[in-house]
């Protein structure tokens, strides 16, 4: 009898064969179910009523992220920046929120009896006996999202001198954009309501002496060094009941008064007496204010550039990109301007996407007692 031939199975295509088997029925699975998401974790809900039109198309899965930085422990976290901002000579009574993230939609219209004292003039501010200031009650809260993020602020002046112009401003600028109002406006009652009410800081423009008075006059009511102590003080008292809720004055022109020491140092005790801040509109290099302000205490902001010297589209976008540089070099930059229609165009223009580029629009009361300005 022959040997019985032993019949190989060919257990290596009987494998392959399975393998396709099991691919190809979840590739037709997948095409027919349509569910990405096929083996993982899932719940059944019964729903008391059917939902007509939903097809599983219409149907996602939801991640649900887990916090990165709360897992992290505190030396993993990434270190804060400390603020570039100075002390702020604050008052012991700043009112609650002063400071905020949250939304401001408008700001005060009616003076606030409290920090308002009357005159022979009208209405001037002044500190009341909590120590609470106008610069305390009438501030823009500046939003705190992004502290680390460099700030810019914007104050532009001339508001009120041509009324279609001032509407413009008012309406069209970002609302952490400063205001300044010039005391020889017309309606500027109504224009500092207006303004307040789209939630604009405002900040009231004061004509002091330049090296060529009279032939160059600001306006009446100019702070001349020559004058004494009560017809300045008096002038002044002027100017400032003009109109009510602005948290500081800035100068129209100046120069020689800026650097005269003793009728600078008489003006910004005034304004600290009255719970004001001052602001630099840096006209002229040889101001002295930010040294005579630090030595009375007197809240202080100085200007970094002027945007609109040169009153030309390309020339104010140049500034503008000048001015982002030294905020991303120095943390904060100030910038002060005319409420000129190409002026106010290339501001709303360059505003629209800064957050996005890091860097954040704050009012100028948000500056005060900074690093010095660059000269």
């Amino acid at each position: 009898m022959g040997k019985r031939r032993l019949v190989r199975l060919p257990f290596g295509l009987i494998g392959a064969g399975i393998i396709t088997v099991v691919f190809t029925t979840a590739a037709i699975w997948m095409s027919v179910v349509d569910d990405p998401h096929g083996g993982e974790p899932t719940a059944t809900i019964s729903l008391d009523h059917a939902v007509q039109g939903v097809t599983q198309h219409d149907i996602g899965v939801v991640g649900i992220e887990p916090g990165v930085m709360d897992d992290l422990g505190p030396s993993l976290r990434a270190p804060e920046k400390p603020d570039p901002l100075g002390p702020r000579y604050a008052s012991d009574a700043l009112e609650e929120g002063t400071r905020s993230n949250e939304a401001v939609k408008g700001l005060s219209t009616k003076p606030d009896q409290r920090i308002s004292e009357t005159s022979a003039h009208g209405l001037l501010p002044k500190v009341d006996d909590t120590s609470l200031r106008p610069l305390d009650v009438y501030a823009r809260p500046a939003e705190n999202a992004f502290s680390s993020s460099p700030k810019i602020a914007v104050v532009v002046g001339g508001v009120g001198l041509n009324t279609a112009w001032a509407q413009t401003a008012v309406d069209r600028l970002p609302v952490d954009v400063t205001l300044a109002m010039a005391p020889y406006g017309t309606s500027l009652e109504l224009l500092m309501q207006r303004a307040r009410s789209k939630g604009h800081e405002l900040l009231l423009q004061v004509p002091l002496e330049p090296f060529d008075f009279p032939d160059n006059d600001p306006g009446p009511h100019t702070l001349l060094v020559s004058l004494p102590e009560d017809e300045m003080l008096d002038r002044l008292n002027w100017l400032m009941a003009r109109t009510t809720n602005y948290v500081g004055l800035i100068n129209t022109m100046g120069a020689r008064f800026t650097s005269t020491g003793s009728s600078l140092q008489l003006f910004l005790e005034e304004l600290k007496m009255r719970g004001l801040m001052f602001a630099d509109n840096g006209g002229s290099s040889r101001s002295i204010a930010a040294e005579v302000a630090k030595e009375v205490q007197t809240p202080f902001s100085g200007t970094d550039v002027v945007l609109d010297d040169v009153p030309r589209a390309d020339a104010i976008d140049a500034k503008l990109l000048q001015l982002e540089a030294i905020a991303r070099e120095r943390g904060v930059a100030v910038a002060s301007a005319s409420a000129l229609p190409v002026t106010i165009a290339r501001i709303e223009e360059w505003a629209r996407d800064l957050e996005e580029r890091g860097l954040q629009l704050v009012p100028v009361s948000a500056t005060i007692d900074r690093q010095d300005p660059v000269r």
